[in-house]
């Protein structure tokens, strides 16, 4: 992939993120649910060795935080999932 391709997924990735965290911590109550999507996602992702970023052919200096960030992806759900998908044009 173009080093620019990369920089616009990874930027959609981020955007996409700190939408959800918004929404997660958006008002005061705590959202006990979305965490708990969070820890499973990011513990399968873990578990499984899935990393998103590694798959776009980057490679990162901070042990894990591929493996976080697709977890944190992954606990969105597959409807998620299929529209970042959609902004890739896959």
């Amino acid at each position: 992939m173009k080093k620019i391709d990369n920089i616009i997924i990874l930027s959609i990735i981020t955007e996409s993120l700190i939408t959800y965290f918004n929404s997660f911590f958006g008002d005061s109550k705590f959202h006990f649910s979305m965490l708990l999507s969070v820890i499973l996602g990011v513990i399968i992702a873990i578990s499984y060795n899935l990393d998103l970023i590694e798959n776009l052919e980057l490679k990162s200096n901070i042990p894990y935080i591929g493996n976080i960030l697709t977890g944190i992806i992954i606990s969105r759900g597959s409807n998620y999932i299929f529209d970042i998908l959609k902004k890739f044009g896959g």
